[in-house]
């Protein structure tokens, strides 16, 4: 059967027949052993960046690659989707740490068959809106950003500088974590007992800890804490080396956009498995593991197939994995009781808006707007669809793109989101769409509108070019890309998430491995990364190609 998906170069993939689903479990007996030869060298499941990575990686070392995905378009968090002429991506709003020539860059380079084109979307590629204060520009480099905001809180320079240093001290901390995660575990702990000083002080304290010792000039603190939804940790919960992480990668290297749009990236990503002799198949539901004698072997799919191979990494989320895939009787019961422990994200609402008209003229920007109406900014909106969302985003994806067409019409693509609590959608979470009553489609209709006011208030001119809405939910999230509680960004990312060792990329089940953002950080560079580290502890040959390749050899 033909899988139909977004790309022409990755539209001719084939499904096999295979024998019927065996109905005792996930184990074998030795005759069985013998009737099943293994298919594949590793099958990734869950096709997002670091599914995609870790396939090409793998693929580029001599692996046979079987990428499934469940959704019926691959990419993940990268795909694009389209409705009425308008084209949005469904996660990627900038990208970090991808300028020319930087370790990000030339990864993902390597990946690809060619490689992306992406844009810069200039000096300044955010605003801050706090309360009634005019908006703050957000600029790169560093010393640009330091500026910017000396020049809003002119008394506060020596916590702006504190801030700054605190970020590169936290950014090197975060980095030995995700290295050792990669590595074999004496080895990884050496270097976190040598290093444990500063993982603790920067790894192991939240972001409104570390903001609240530099300065208690809350308006200060609020702006220096205000981009969290680049990761989804709100800043009295999550580990302020996440978020240096992210907001070093762009204050070094400025914000990026794929050209075309986020589903490039798969386009130019996935020949690299396909050449190599493998697969990528979409709208394929893996419903559990196949284990043998304590050794993953293999996987079943929801239609009875049965595929094996030496290798399974799992690409959907680490609690997602020891929740959905594993069979009873793995005896790894401590390591899924830590995984468990782990909360998941936050999720979000969007509001998908489509322009006819001048909509730069009308106020729309190529950098995006962080949008605070009290000025706080460690805030959700728990009562939805009552009151006034409290942090909401807003960016406009076609002005990124130089290679958008407008048309005539001047057709342009804008989204607004809001962070919420799963709990305002907790109740229809157990039906699918086409069974949920009519009160979830008020629901939806009277968020939709609380959003568009919003987006009034700071954008009049542009809302009355607005010809197009469509509202996504938690639910939806969570429903395409299965994530629990629609977390958009994985398991939350706390100091005991940085802290963990049960994040490692090879796990304690013999044949499996984790990759993404689960392991590494929220978005997507750390899902490429994620991926990247995985497949070399899959196999240590990764890394010596990689490095090859950025030598020109």
């Amino acid at each position: 059967m033909m899988i139909n998906v977004a790309s022409s170069s990755v539209r001719q993939l084939f499904f096999r027949a295979r024998p019927a689903k065996r109905q005792r479990g996930g184990y074998m007996n030795d005759a069985e052993r013998d009737q099943f030869a293994k298919d594949w060298d590793v099958i990734v499941i869950g096709s997002g960046m670091g599914g995609m990575a870790a396939a090409s990686a793998l693929s580029q070392a001599g692996h046979k690659v079987l990428l499934l995905e469940q959704y019926e378009t691959l990419g993940g968090q990268t795909h694009s989707f389209s409705r009425n002429g308008f084209r949005w991506d469904a996660g990627i709003h900038y990208l970090s740490g991808f300028a020319p020539g930087e370790p990000d860059r030339k990864a993902l380079d390597w990946l690809c068959d060619t490689p992306v084109d992406l844009a810069p979307m200039g000096a300044v590629y955010d605003y801050l809106h706090m309360g009634d204060a005019e908006p703050l520009p957000l600029s790169r480099p560093y010393e640009a950003h330091a500026l910017d905001l000396k020049e809003r809180f002119p008394d506060e320079a020596k916590a702006i500088n504190a801030w700054f240093d605190a970020v590169h001290k936290a950014r090197d901390a975060a980095y030995t974590v995700y290295q050792t995660r990669a590595i074999p575990q004496p080895f990884g702990e050496i270097i976190e007992w040598w290093k444990s000083g500063a993982i603790k002080q920067w790894c192991g304290r939240t972001i409104a800890e570390v903001a609240a010792e530099i300065s208690d000039n809350t308006q200060l603190t609020n702006a220096l804490m205000a981009q969290w939804g680049d990761h989804g940790g709100r800043p009295s919960i999550a580990s302020f080396a996440v978020h240096a992480i992210v907001a070093h990668s762009y204050l070094e290297c400025g914000a990026w956009y794929p050209v075309g749009g986020a589903a490039v990236i798969a386009d130019h990503m996935l020949p690299v498995l396909t050449k190599a002799g493998g697969e990528a198949r979409a709208g394929v539901r893996v419903e559990q593991m196949l284990m043998d004698q304590g050794r993953v072997i293999g996987v079943r799919t929801t239609d009875g197939e049965e595929i094996f191979a030496d290798t399974v990494i799992s690409n959907i989320g680490a609690r997602e994995t020891v929740d959905r895939l594993l069979p009873e009787g793995h005896g790894e019961d401590e390591w899924v009781r830590e995984v468990r422990s782990f909360g998941p994200s936050l999720c979000h609402f969007s509001l998908f808006l489509g322009f006819e008209g001048d909509i730069e003229t009308a106020g729309a920007t190529k950098a995006n707007h962080w949008l605070y109406p009290t000025g706080e900014t460690d805030v959700i909106w728990t009562d939805a669809p009552s009151g006034t969302p409290p942090g909401m985003f807003a960016s406009f994806a076609s002005l990124k793109d130089p290679s958008h067409n407008p048309g005539p019409k001047l057709q342009h693509s804008g989204e607004l989101i809001a962070w919420t609590d799963w709990s305002v959608v907790e109740r229809w979470a157990d039906k699918p769409p086409a069974e949920r009553e009519e009160d979830y489609a008020i629901f939806k209709a009277q968020v939709e509108e609380t959003l568009f006011e919003q987006f009034e208030r700071y954008f009049p001119e542009l809302a009355k070019l607005v010809v197009f809405k469509e509202l996504s939910t938690p639910l939806s999230t969570a429903w395409i890309t299965g994530h629990r509680q629609g977390a958009f960004y994985g398991i939350e990312a706390t100091p005991k998430r940085m802290l963990s060792d049960a994040l490692r990329m090879k796990t304690p089940i013999k044949g499996l491995y984790l990759s993404g953002q689960d392991v590494v950080s929220p978005g997507v560079p750390g899902a490429m990364w994620g991926g990247i580290l995985c497949a070399s502890s899959v196999d240590p040959k990764v890394m010596m190609l990689r490095a090859k390749s950025e030598k020109g050899g």
